[in-house]
This record gives C-alpha cells, sequence and structure tokens, in this order.
C-alpha cells in the first residue's frame, strides 16, 4: 500500500539472512472455558450475520468453519501476534476477523495496524535477532526477490506439504489467487500468501469525456476523437487540452481545470511513483509477465536468476534512453499540466486532490482510493451515488511493446519466518488462511475492494454492483489484468534499493539535475549495492544460492544497445502518434473477453 512512512529508511535485510532457526518451544496456554460446540455456534452466527453475501453456500461456509475449529485444538488459548499495514482491508481484518476468528476457533489473536515501513522494520528486527516479535507478517510481495534469496522466510510451499501440512485448509485453492504468481520465487515456491491488492491505473472524468461540447473543442484542436489515452502522446494532448484549452482559457462551469495530477516534493513516496512501474509503463526493460527478462522495470538484469547489473555499460536499463525517457516525461507534465502545488506535494496530500473535482485525468492513480473517491456528497459522485469517474487500462510510452507489464499492483501477504516457535507459526498460518478463506473474502473484498481472489470478481455480488465501482470490477475481471504486477525477483534487496529511487528523481524536480544524469546515478548507486551483496555471498555462503548478484564487467555502452532487446537506443520519435478508445467499447471488449 502507498500510504507509507519510513519504507526507504529501512537496512537491507539481506544482509541478516545467515541466522540460525528460532526457536520451537511451546508457547503457554492459558486455560479456556472454549467448546467446540460454542465455536460452532459462533459460526453460525459470523456466518449468518456477518459472512454475506459469499461464494459459498451456507453449508460450505460452515464446513469449512468446521475444518478451522478442529485444526485450531491443539492451539486454543494461545494469543498470536500479528502486524499489517493500516489500510481498510486491514482494518477490517484486525477489528472484525479476529474477533471472529477468535469466538469460533479459541485462539486469541491481536492484529496490529502500523506503516508499512514500520512492518518493515519489524520484520527486519525479528530476522536480526533472538526475539518472536509478530507470528506472522502482511507485508509487499514486491520483497519477494528479496525474501527468496534469504534463509530466514519459511517457503509456504514446502511448509504446506511437510510441518504445515495438518494446518493447511483443504479449501485453500491456491489456483484461485490472482496473485499467486506474484509471490512466487526462481525456485517455483511460493514464499507468501497474498491478502489484499490493489492496482494503479488512469483515471478519468467520464462526464467530461463524454460531454458533446468538450469532444467537439477536442477534435477541432487536435484532429481526433476524445477518449481513454491508449500511449503518452495522447494523454499529453489531453492533459495541455484540459489544463490550456476547454473553453478557451482551461475551465469548465467557470472553474479552473487541470489535465493531469501527480505529486513532487522530495519524500520516500517518490520513489514508490517510479518503481511501482512507472518505467514498464513508458518501455523500459524487455517484455514479460509478471516482470520483463532479462531486464525488469527497475532496469535490472538478471543471467539466469542472478543480477547482473543495472547500467546499461553491464547490460541493465535504469539509465537506458527509455528510463531517461520516463522521468523526462514525469517532470515536464508536472510543470505544464498540473495544479502548480502539485510538486510541493507528497502522495497521501496529492490522492485526495482528485476527488475535489477539478482534475480531469490522472495517469498514475491507485485503486485503493475507490472507496474514498465514491462518497456521497463528493464533486465527483452523482446524485444517485455512481461515479462521474471512471478508470481504465493505463496508457504506454514510445517505447513500450506488446508483451511488457504496463503498471503496478500491490499485493500486500503472509509472510512466515522461521524464528517464529512453530506452534505459533501454526496458529498464525491458521488465521491467515481465516482472514483469505471463500468464506469470508467476498464480504472483505466488498469492504476493502482489494481482491485476492477470482472467484469474488466473478461473483453475482460484483456482476450485480459494478456500476458503483467506476470500472475496477471490469478491470479486474477482464484479460488485461494480468499486465499489472509488483516488483519482482531480479531485485535482490527491495528495501536498500528503493530508497535510492526518490533521492534521485527529486534532483530531477528540483533541476539540480538533468533526467539523464538521474538515472546515471541511480543506476551506478544500484551497482554499487549489487556489487555489496556480491561480496555478502561469498563472505557469507549460503545467501542467495544460484541466484546472488554477481556484476558483469563494464563494456561500451554501445554494445549492449546493439544486443537484442533492452537497453533499446533512443528513438527518433519519442511521440508517436496519438491514439484514443472510446471507453464504453473498450469495456464491452473486456466483457466479450477480448
Amino acid at each position: 500500500m502507498r500510504h507509507r512512512a519510513g519504507r526507504s529508511a529501512v537496512a537491507a535485510l539481506t544482509a541478516m539472512v545467515v541466522m540460525a532457526a528460532g526457536c520451537t518451544q511451546s508457547a503457554e496456554r492459558p486455560a479456556t472455558d472454549y467448546t467446540e460446540a460454542e465455536g460452532r455456534a459462533a459460526a453460525e452466527r459470523w456466518v449468518s450475520q456477518e459472512f454475506t453475501p459469499s461464494t459459498l453456500t451456507k453449508e460450505q461456509q460452515l464446513a469449512e468453519m468446521d475444518w478451522f475449529i478442529k485444526a485450531a485444538a491443539p492451539y486454543r488459548g494461545m494469543q498470536i501476534n500479528v502486524v499489517s499495514e493500516t489500510i481498510t482491508t486491514h482494518e477490517y481484518e484486525s477489528r472484525t476477523l479476529a474477533k471472529a476468528f477468535t469466538e469460533i476457533t479459541g485462539i486469541r489473536i491481536k492484529h496490529d495496524l502500523i506503516q508499512e515501513g514500520d512492518v518493515v522494520e519489524k520484520l527486519q528486527t525479528q530476522i536480526q535477532g533472538e526475539q518472536n516479535i509478530y507470528d506472522a507478517y502482511v507485508n509487499d510481495s514486491d520483497l519477494i526477490g528479496t525474501h527468496s534469496r534469504g534463509d530466514y522466510v519459511v517457503p509456504l510451499s514446502d511448509y504446506m506439504a511437510g510441518e504445515g501440512r495438518a494446518v493447511t485448509s483443504p479449501t485453500l485453492d491456491l489456483d484461485d489467487f490472482i496473485g499467486i504468481s506474484f509471490t512466487t520465487g526462481p525456485d517455483k515456491k511460493i514464499y507468501q500468501l497474498p491478502d489484499q491488492q490493489f492496482a494503479n491505473l488512469y483515471w478519468f472524468r467520464y462526464d467530461w469525456f463524454t460531454d458533446p461540447e468538450i469532444k467537439k473543442q477536442f477534435k477541432d484542436a487536435y484532429g481526433y476523437d476524445l477518449g481513454v489515452p491508449v500511449n503518452w502522446a495522447a494523454y499529453e494532448d489531453i492533459a495541455d487540452f484540459f489544463t490550456n484549452k476547454v473553453n478557451g482559457n482551461g475551465t469548465i462551469d467557470g472553474k479552473k481545470v487541470y489535465g493531469h495530477m501527480d505529486y513532487g516534493r522530495k519524500d520516500p513516496s517518490l520513489g514508490w511513483r517510479f518503481t511501482d512501474a512507472w518505467l514498464s509503463m513508458a518501455g523500459n526493460g524487455d517484455p514479460g509477465i509478471p516482470n520483463g527478462l532479462p531486464v525488469d522495470e527497475w532496469g535490472i538484469r538478471v543471467e539466469n536468476c542472478r543480477p547482473v547489473g543495472s547500467s546499461v555499460t553491464r547490460g541493465g536499463d535504469t539509465n537506458g534512453p527509455a528510463a531517461v525517457y520516463a522521468l523526462t516525461k514525469y517532470v515536464d507534465w508536472l510543470k505544464k499540466y498540473a495544479p502548480p502545488e502539485a510538486a510541493g506535494m507528497n502522495f497521501s496530500e496529492a490522492g485526495p486532490v482528485p476527488a475535489q473535482g477539478h482534475i480531469a485525468q490522472q495517469i498514475f492513480w491507485y485503486t485503493s482510493f475507490t472507496a474514498d473517491m465514491t462518497k456521497p456528497g463528493l464533486p465527483v459522485v452523482n446524485e444517485d451515488g455512481t461515479p462521474k469517474w471512471r478508470i481504465a487500462p493505463s496508457p504506454h510510452g514510445a517505447y513500450w511493446k506488446e508483451g511488457h507489464k504496463l503498471g503496478y499492483q500491490d499485493a500486500g501477504s503472509w509472510t512466515l519466518l522461521k524464528s517464529t516457535p512453530q506452534d505459533r507459526r501454526a496458529a498464525a498460518w491458521l488465521y491467515a488462511q481465516f482472514v483469505t478463506s471463500k468464506t469470508v473474502s467476498l464480504k472483505k473484498s466488498i469492504v476493502g475492494l482489494t481482491f485476492i481472489r477470482e472467484s469474488d470478481i466473478k461473483s453475482d455480488y460484483f456482476a450485480e454492483n459494478a456500476k458503483k465501482y467506476g470500472g475496477l470490477i471490469e478491470f479486474y475481471g477482464s484479460p488485461a489484468r494480468v499486465q499489472w504486477t509488483p516488483t519482482g525477483t531480479n531485485v535482490p534487496d527491495y528495501p536498500k534499493l528503493a530508497q535510492l529511487w526518490w533521492q534521485n528523481v527529486a534532483t530531477a524536480v528540483t533541476g539540480e539535475t538533468t533526467p539523464q544524469q538521474s538515472m546515471d546515478n541511480l543506476a551506478r548507486q544500484q551497482d554499487e549495492i549489487l556489487s555489496r551483496l556480491e561480496r555478502l555471498s561469498r563472505e557469507r555462503q549460503g545467501y542467495g544460492g544460484q541466484c546472488a548478484p554477481k556484476l558483469n564487467p563494464e563494456r561500451p555502452a554501445q554494445y549492449w544497445l546493439d544486443q537484442p532487446g533492452a537497453p533499446v537506443p533512443k528513438l527518433a520519435d519519442e511521440r508517436g502518434k496519438p491514439q484514443t478508445v472510446d471507453y464504453d467499447k473498450l469495456i464491452a471488449t473486456w466483457k466479450q473477453g477480448n
């Protein structure tokens, strides 16, 4: 999630991976007056009153709950401590689902909510020390490359087949999880269980885009139809139109409007603006789903699974023409088309601005804002409660090719550590499965709109209520969604590498460096970290295994630009022909499965 603080300040997890597994002694179990009869009565009550609607029948829900009641027997009376970041979905888990789990199973749950950066910091501390701070963590699958190279996370594939077999639900149905590929390492093992997901997409004012007079003005000015921009050339034209030209002076109903919204303050959230796949939208790296191979959207090249460089001179693309183009467009649009105050905002300050009613479109909008953007009385909500806005696939840049990912998807996922005692780990794993079970997941999706299961997306409830969500349901039900993915396995130390991005992007915003200089500095600094991790793998045998970094020797940049794939040479035309698509026709093709 992007409501985060301190993420970039977290030290590298990989420096602490050579640790002894934690103790496995039993936790004390205080006396409990819980009975299975009471648990079944609680299950009946929760299923009837709270866990509705569901993709399961009531009988199937109760059968699933009965399995949890029986599986929890050895752990009754224990208090289990878990942690996640503070978003609506996790608030529902902490306040409602934890209570339900306790009443149904007899296992007490303390589900803490803290900032996402603090989650990673607690995770780091537990890895480094002997103390078991939390029994399970919900942390981003962005760390999959870090977790899979370490020796501190329990691979769930191994756990479900071995130690945790007795506490793994027969109705878990991993194939139903839409983000399971995001939590799978290079070794094809599943390391984390997705708990919530959301994407960044294109957001626009459907009411303005379909207004006949506004459409006529746009076509007269640019020679093509106003619609959802397919590429950055069209997005740029639409931004210029609403900021400067609509009704002759960039106003609608007498009020100043803007064709773009963004943020630019020197702040850790500026890094997320880029690492959350901005470069992939431009066309940086190689094609590949969920991430480009051999070069991903961070510009990091791997050979087999070994990171070998970020700089073009090592075969990377962090400072290649596509990356420089991506940063250049970001800076230009922020200064030309966004409200003047946007450059001084951070993520959390900029997020609510489109709801104020004067923004025409936003190229980089997190769907986690959906619930807040549908509140009655907002300038962007109709009197009947339906939104005046819609969301659609993100437009792509000039370097983008078919097969590239097209955006970012956050996947907060349950993570188990080896330092957690076995019985506490087992009880926490039961809770993780409970809050993602089919019994509760549809209701949780309705509350938080952070879908994890295919069955929920295709449920009757969302089919009947899709119009409330401005295209979100259609997007998740479409084949297009596979192009929106988290950071992948090319990134071997997410916390350490991520902190470099905002510092280097910020100097381009202020003009202290050119976009080329910023990306050159970033690529060099990433390679320095990869070099340190390479040394770590030699000094501490076992870190990273066959996937530990090993830098390529530097060659002239032209050598790599002449090779197939990324990095690619600078295009003679970085604009291309603007292209738009009618939103309603786009939705129709999605519904047909195209």
